[in-house]
């Protein structure tokens, strides 16, 4: 009996290893962008060359509304944000504006936006933008696009905006995942 034991342990370790490497192996076998609107997905002739979670904060400003003195509303100030690898390792920092994403060996970049897609109630919409020419050597050498997904959080707040209120600054938290793309 303990003879059987001991031949169906390895037997079941195997199985479970062997599992546990398919599932790695999906894991690495690249980002989709399947599931995403068309107008955010990368064109053909591209490969994901880095991929980050950013975490951090979106200001908003209260300002009068364009062609009416006499109305307010919360606008985009600025992002502020932490990027980290898939591991949990700071790689690098979005800020703005302009628009910035700098990795930690020094290398950054600023993008043209494309194109948006609404990405849920609450959330800041999906984005594509295409990078502008690299600042510095480093891991943003021949970045093409990046794509802005998986969002939580990050648009304006409700609290009242009012004229009375123009000048006033909050930060609202959120999070995305930003794809970086670089021609194949």
């Amino acid at each position: 009996m303990n003879t059987q034991r001991i031949v169906r342990l390895p037997v079941i370790a195997g199985a479970f290893a062997a599992s546990m490497l398919a599932a790695c192996g999906a894991m690495a076998s690249g980002y989709k962008q399947d599931s995403l609107p068309d107008s955010i997905k990368v064109p053909a002739g591209n490969k994901v060359a880095w991929e980050t979670v950013g975490t951090g904060e979106i200001t908003y400003e209260c300002r009068a509304k364009k062609d009416m003195p006499n109305q307010a509303e919360w606008v985009f100030a600025g992002p502020k944000a932490v990027l980290k690898d898939r591991a949990g390792k700071q790689v690098g920092t979005y800020y703005g504006p302009p628009a910035t994403w700098e990795a930690s060996d020094g290398s950054k970049l600023t993008a043209t936006q494309l194109a948006v897609a609404p990405a849920g109630d609450g959330n800041l919409p999906y984005q594509l933008v295409k990078a502008n020419p690299v600042m510095g050597k480093g891991a943003l050498e021949g970045v093409t696009y990046i794509q802005r997904v998986a969002l939580k959080g990050g648009v304006a707040p409700k609290t009242p905006c009012t004229p009375s209120t123009l000048g006033a600054k909050t930060q609202v938290t959120y999070q995305a995942d930003y794809i970086f793309w670089k021609a194949n």
